[in-house]
């Protein structure tokens, strides 16, 4: 006697085709995204709740009710929760600098780019935008978290600056410019970062809005003071 119930349409367990491969992979990776979504919003909450030093891993996994063999096939370490989050931002600003018309001129580039990454953040998921605000927060809060924070700025400055290189035909090697640009640019968008940190300011339009201002106070400062 077959266990699915009489007039079921979707027949026998065992006559049903399998499902494509495609389909099986695109169900692990929501799967392992949604475990890795997990794991970022229990560490955010206790990060947030009651400090980031003293959250264990344990707290992490516990709250989720995973393993600890599981929190390391998504992340290195603790503060990895934290600045993986904004590293996936970086690429794609990296992605979006890469696709801007050729021809444009390298600052406007970074600007337009940056624009486009905070759009996906402001525009998108709203529980994606409340990620990248308690993140800020986390890290603004956290000393010890800042040398992970240059860390990953410099790793975001060397791939913006190379592209830079790669769309003006420049050898970055010998041609200091692409390297100039861009440390000017995230200047102007750190200072516009903790402008916004210190004013309790966490939207990502708001945000966007601020950066636009401290860009074109180095447009002007540029012009007016060097």
């Amino acid at each position: 006697m077959s266990a699915v119930p009489a007039g079921d349409p979707s027949g026998p367990v065992h006559d049903r085709p399998p499902a494509p491969p495609r389909a099986l992979a695109g169900l692990r990776e929501r799967k392992k995204q949604r475990t890795r979504t997990a794991l970022v919003d229990a560490a955010l909450d206790l990060f947030l709740s009651q400090g980031y030093e003293a959250t264990t891993i344990d707290e992490i996994v516990a709250a989720v009710e995973v393993s600890q063999r599981t929190f390391f096939r998504y992340f290195a370490t603790k503060e990895d929760v934290v600045t993986s989050f904004l590293a996936d931002h970086d690429e794609i600003l990296t992605e979006a600098l890469a696709a801007r018309p050729p021809g444009e001129r390298p600052f406007t580039a970074l600007l337009e780019s940056l624009r486009a990454m905070l759009r996906t953040i402001s525009e998108g998921d709203p529980a994606d935008g409340a990620r990248f605000r308690r993140v800020r927060q986390v890290i603004e809060a956290t000393p010890s978290l800042m040398a992970a924070q240059i860390a990953r700025h410099s790793a975001s400055s060397e791939a913006l600056a190379a592209e830079i290189a790669r769309r003006e035909d420049v050898d970055p090697e010998h041609d200091l410019r692409p390297r100039i640009v861009v440390a000017f640019f995230l200047s102007a968008v750190k200072v516009a970062f903790e402008d916004c940190a210190r004013r309790d300011i966490w939207d990502a339009g708001t945000v966007a809005a601020r950066v636009d201002e401290a860009v074109a106070v180095v447009a002007r400062t540029m012009r007016d003071w060097v």
